[in-house]
């Protein structure tokens, strides 16, 4: 089969959508392109099944919408595999419409967490031919394809399972839930890069010190998966995970190969314990940790002293944690793991393991009100002063639909609206105590929580090299960009839901 993998041009004045590969979605004024692990392994084992794969990221490439129907048109392509997320969810349909005219026979696959949580919503408002309700995109699609090479029709026996299909007579088939317990992660094969352009990623992006930097996935997703908010939960009811061993052949051949000089892991938390240790060793061990730098996400509490000291002597630099909130009672509500509420520890001994601590905090809970967030700000305020994070990224917390705190919402008449345009965390969607011009300004007073003397002379000493110094001057560019993301609103403020 001819199979198209990417994502079609969403053109706006709100700015570049951050779309692949992000469990929370934005838009961006300033381009920032995260290489997409799942859709890039499911080119990868496409191809390795003989189909010819075209990878086409109008985002990234930086298409115009005719530029895209030319290469599309042109390739002929007899399947699409289109990822999607909710505050893009209606241009999507907008643009499958576009391509169904363009070539009706290719059939078109939506995937992605708002199409697993809604599927049928999807069938209903665009002409796609299937939804996969689940996040192994690889291994569903490559079964998909299978099937319709050997002619199976939709629900037959051999059909995979987790798809959705629109029927003739209107009705909508399911060949049942997904489930991801028989995906082995070791059984697929080492990401293509080349197939997948994986050099479109790997400059404009913040996590990245060093360039060329690319990404790998440890894990699908995070050991605890249990978070309120996360939207990915819905993708990966079971948690999996590669061997040290495979993780360390592929940066071997990342760094040999290709060049990269950083690695940002994505896994939803990098594993820890006896595949830390392993992997960490074989990093020292192969000489890998004098020439990479590497970076992952994990979670407060979950590491003690001697692990950071570890992972910083592997090469690791930039560690993501999820903070979320200063309150305790919000991190319970939220379902946030247990060990996370020892935050200061964590930023503490990372910073004196000689890592870089990135926090992620949300303004906008329900239950909130202006003082509860305002002690978030007060404890990153703290954080950077002390020297113990050096980054954060701040927004309106948003309840993706498929998420816990998305059915809490609608129980509870919380959501102002359900017009997914607006759930792009750059304005409330649910009921809040505090006014929605307050809530912009505490996420600015976020991004400001950094403007510390201390912090400040801190971050002008520790350059060593023009590299230090242009990732500083990108890091101040990006702050500026997030300070207008939430200035005042470019559109009304929908109303109240009421009940």
């Amino acid at each position: 089969m001819r199979i198209i993998v990417g994502y079609v041009p969403l053109e706006s004045e709100l700015g570049v959508p951050l779309l692949s590969q992000n469990r929370q979605f934005q838009w961006f004024s300033k381009p920032t392109y995260v290489y997409p692990m799942v859709p890039a392994s499911a080119a990868t084992l496409l191809a390795s099944k003989g189909h010819e794969v075209l990878w086409l990221d109008g985002i990234a490439e930086e298409l115009s919408q005719e530029a895209f129907e030319r290469r599309f048109a042109d390739f002929r392509p007899d399947l699409f595999l289109l990822e999607t997320k909710t505050p893009v969810v209606k241009a999507t349909w907008r643009k499958v419409d576009r391509l169904k005219k363009i070539a009706p026979a290719c059939r078109i696959v939506l995937c992605g967490d708002h199409v697993t949580a809604m599927p049928e919503e999807s069938l209903r408002r665009c002409g796609a031919d299937f939804v996969l309700a689940g996040g192994d995109y690889d291994f569903s699609s490559a079964a998909l394809a299978d099937a319709l090479t050997a002619g199976v029709p939709p629900g037959g026996e051999g059909f995979p399972e987790g798809f959705f299909w629109r029927a003739p007579d209107g009705s909508i088939g399911t060949s049942g839930p997904f489930r991801n317990r028989e995906h082995r992660l070791e059984d697929l094969p080492e990401i293509d890069r080349e197939l997948t352009k994986w050099r479109l990623y790997s400059r404009k992006n913040g996590n990245f010190r060093r360039t060329p930097g690319t990404y790998t996935m440890a894990a699908r997703d995070c050991w605890w998966g249990k978070c309120a908010f996360c939207s990915w939960t819905t993708l990966y009811p079971e948690w999996r995970h590669r061997t040290p061993s495979q993780m360390l052949d592929e940066i071997q051949h990342l760094v040999e190969r290709l060049g990269v000089k950083e690695i940002f892991d994505d896994s939803g938390c990098f594993p820890a314990g006896a595949w830390l240790r392993e992997f960490c060793d074989g990093m020292v061990e192969r000489g890998l940790s004098k020439k990479v730098t590497l970076g992952c996400n994990m979670i407060p509490g979950a590491l003690d002293a001697e692990a950071y000291r570890r992972m910083a002597a592997a090469g690791f630099r930039f560690v993501l944690f999820g903070l979320e909130s200063a309150n305790h009672p919000t991190l319970e509500r939220i379902r946030k793991c247990p060990l996370a509420k020892n935050v200061e520890e964590s930023m503490r001994l990372a910073h004196e393991a000689g890592l870089r601590p990135h926090v992620t905090c949300m303004i906008g809970y329900p239950w909130e009100t202006a003082d509860d967030a305002r002690r978030t700000i007060a404890l990153t305020r703290s954080l950077f002063d002390r020297g113990w994070i050096d980054t954060l990224q701040g927004t309106i917390v948003i309840p993706y639909p498929g998420t816990p705190l998305f059915r809490e919402c609608r129980e509870k008449g919380w959501l102002r609206t359900e017009d997914w345009d607006r759930y792009d965390m750059r304005e409330p969607v649910m009921r809040c105590p505090v006014p929605d011009d307050e809530l912009r300004a505490l996420v600015r007073g976020l991004y400001g929580s950094f403007l510390t003397p201390r912090f400040v002379w801190r971050q002008l000493r520790s350059i060593r090299s023009p590299s230090d110094a242009a990732f500083l001057a990108r890091a101040g560019l990006r702050v500026f960009g997030h300070l207008l993301d939430f200035r005042r609103s470019r559109r009304p403020a929908p109303p109240p839901k009421t009940n």
